[in-house]
């Protein structure tokens, strides 16, 4: 007799539906605060909306004969008239040719019927919605006086004559249309030469009539455009290096006077909650509240010149924020930095000391280690994540210094790469380059962070 394997019935797993329904919340914020801006700003920075103009097989039809970029110079070989597509409004930027459908006698008195230019017809007489009803014939002038105006089976010049009508001839005038003008151009695209219909809309003609360029496009495309001008922007080079130049100058210094804080602090001294108090007043303050104040240090009647002359220390008044003093700028935008957001970095430091145990610092200084060597090997390799936190953080806010720059320097003699977004987007009124400066300033803080994450790991992450 088989002996049957004893079968043990499987249960099943029952999914824990709270941690997706706990984080989904936060998801829906990175995506509709985050990722969605995000993307839409590195879209306006490399896609040209109205980048390419389709041309047309035929004038007024779908069929694509090529496309040209825009900008792109042309020549003119024809023009026709189409009539607007349908929810298109009369007059729009389009060049639009009018004309209407009258009905008057011809010079031999005999009763005519057909289309004539709105150039060449006055209008005398409208019904109450605006719409003319009847008019007379204009006189041409010049060397043309005294010929007739000629009508056409259809609203197009090149369409059948069906007979002509004599100078200030009166007419009745029982339809108006209106049409678009249709050119038949030639082009250069991708070192080639295409030729296609486009709508005037899309065109700037020269007063020749045989040249132009493209004005609009009806598509989008891929360009490197808007990063060329930013690159090639005058204020760039300045604001990026200036933007470089501050980072390396207040980081560092923010850097150790935190640590000296936050080692205050945690010594527990009689006066420990002042100090901290003290510590943290900046944090109360926005950034342009900041510059505003340090300006008023900075200034040619600030309290740095009266302290200064009421020692006898200058026999008068100094100018520090100026075009010609433009390191000063510097040095004032540094101090003020340094004063605003290095208790900031603090807290965080403070949070990584509390973490550390007593007990480690303690058997430190029982094996007789000094103050400065317990900072060396024990606390500050034990601050490697909350250094991490504090300088991905700081060096981002360092990246987008505006406020204070814009109070101490007005943003012109010393610049930084927010600055040039704002001057781009709102003076200059040019969103896509504004985009660029936005993305090579997202650029810069997600490279740095990835260098920090890769650099200063605490011990368990090197080990692993």
């Amino acid at each position: 007799m088989s002996i049957q394997p004893l079968r043990i019935p499987r249960r099943r797993t029952k999914v824990q539906w709270a941690p997706y329904l706990l984080i989904t919340p936060a998801l829906l914020y990175l995506l509709v605060f985050f990722a969605w801006p995000m993307t839409q700003a590195i879209r306006l920075a490399v896609w040209d909306e109205q980048g390419l103009l389709s041309l047309r097989a035929a004038p007024g039809e779908e069929n694509e004969a090529g496309a040209l970029e825009q900008g792109a110079k042309i020549s003119v070989l024809d023009r026709r008239n189409v009539p607007l597509a349908p929810g298109e409004a009369d007059g729009g930027p389009a060049l639009l040719d009018v004309w209407f459908f009258v009905e008057g006698e011809t010079p031999g008195g005999a009763t005519v019927q057909g289309w004539a230019p709105e150039s060449r017809v006055r209008v005398r007489e409208t019904d109450p919605s605006g719409l003319p009803l009847r008019g007379t014939v204009r006189p041409r002038l010049g060397s043309a006086t005294g010929q007739h105006t000629t009508v056409y089976a259809f609203p197009d010049e090149r369409s059948d004559v069906v007979g002509e009508l004599a100078s200030r001839a009166e007419v009745g005038i029982a339809q108006r249309t209106s049409l678009e003008v249709w050119f038949l151009i030639e082009g250069a695209h991708n070192e080639k030469r295409v030729s296609g219909w486009a709508p005037s809309r899309r065109l700037q003609i020269y007063g020749d009539g045989a040249t132009g360029r493209v004005d609009s496009g009806d598509t989008g495309r891929f360009t490197l455009l808007h990063i060329q001008r930013m690159l090639n922007d005058r204020f760039f080079r300045s604001a990026l290096g200036t933007t470089f130049l501050l980072m390396l100058l207040i980081i560092p210094v923010q850097l150790v006077l935190a640590i000296v804080m936050a080692l205050v602090i945690q010594a527990r001294l009689k006066f420990n909650l002042l100090f901290l108090a003290i510590f943290a007043i900046p944090l109360a303050a926005s950034d342009l509240a900041v510059g505003i104040v340090w300006s008023s240090i900075f200034t040619q009647n600030g309290y740095l010149n009266s302290i200064l002359y009421s020692l006898g220390l200058i026999e008068s008044p100094q100018a520090y924020l100026t075009a010609a003093t433009r390191h000063w700028i510097l040095i004032a935008v540094w101090i003020a930095e340094v004063w605003r957001a290095t208790s900031l970095v603090m807290v965080i430091v403070v949070s990584g000391l509390q973490a550390i145990s007593q007990e480690v610092l303690e058997a430190a200084e029982l094996f007789g280690a000094t103050l400065w060597q317990r900072v060396r090997f024990v606390i500050l390799p034990l601050l490697k994540p909350s250094l991490q936190v504090a300088l991905i953080l700081r060096t981002i806010l360092a990246l987008q210094v505006f406020a204070v720059v814009i109070a101490l320097g007005g943003g012109d003699v010393v610049t930084v790469l927010a600055n040039e977004t704002y001057r781009q987007y709102y003076a200059l009124r040019n969103m896509n380059t504004a985009a660029a400066y936005s993305g090579l300033i997202l650029l810069l803080s997600m490279i740095s962070a990835g260098i920090y994450l890769r650099t200063v790991r605490g011990q368990e992450e090197a080990v692993s």
